[in-house]
């Protein structure tokens, strides 16, 4: 690849200063995006952040820069409580519409793309729905198992904050500054009030058909499991 059109500079959250952007391999940019979660359609305050997306991409691929943009769909594991409780939102969506939840997902997933293309936002390289990769999800919880950073209570299995020392150095925030609590009544099995769900054990009055993936149990939310080295 040529040099670069213009000298692109991104704000570095860890450094929390203005950084010229260098690429891990010369020309080529991965960009992986949280995608939305295809319980309804979106709306557009939603959108805003597609579109922001859209515009990195395209200034990127304006820059010379080869572009690989995954981006998830959450179809399962999306709780409706920011206290890693409440139904998932597919099965609160299947019994609102009468729907299967594969369904449901696929109807507010094909309703996405449409809009996407109407606002003129391009598709990404490779759309990834959660499904298609729970045994993934599985196999990297078992993995901070093995480092002693996962445990088991009652309604799941979560991360221990306390075994990351640092934990909360992207926000800026301590330990005690990410205490729960503040907004959410805190699950007094877990070992930290800031520790989060990685899987979350399905209840029986809830559980959608056993041939769909993450049905027996819920996974947390696809960013909660993240690559253990």
């Amino acid at each position: 690849m040529a040099e670069p059109r213009y000298k692109l500079s991104v704000f570095n959250t860890l450094t929390r200063e203005k950084e010229q952007f260098e690429p891990m391999q010369p020309g080529k940019v991965g960009l992986y995006t949280c995608g939305p979660t295809v319980y309804n359609f979106q709306h557009i305050g939603n959108f805003r952040t597609f579109i922001f997306e859209d515009v990195l991409k395209r200034v990127l691929k304006y820059d010379g820069y080869d572009v690989t943009h995954i981006m998830n769909i959450t179809d399962v594991g999306h709780l409706t409580s920011d206290a890693d409780e409440g139904e998932d939102k597919m099965i609160k969506a299947m019994r609102r519409e009468g729907k299967t939840p594969w369904d449901i997902a696929k109807f507010y997933t094909d309703a996405f793309l449409r809009d996407m293309d109407r606002l003129n936002i391009q598709r990404p390289t490779k759309i990834t729905p959660a499904t298609e990769h729970i045994p993934e999800m599985i196999a990297l919880i078992q993995c901070l198992f093995d480092k002693g950073h996962a445990y088991v209570i009652n309604d799941g299995v979560y991360y221990d904050i306390a075994t990351f020392p640092d934990y909360g150095k992207l926000s800026g925030q301590s330990r005690e500054d990410l205490e729960a609590g503040a907004r959410v009544e805190v699950n007094t099995e877990k070992h930290n009030p800031g520790d989060f769900a990685l899987w979350k054990r399905a209840d029986p009055s809830t559980r959608c058909s056993g041939t769909r993936p993450g049905c027996a149990a819920t996974p947390a939310g696809t960013s909660s499991a993240r690559r253990c080295r």
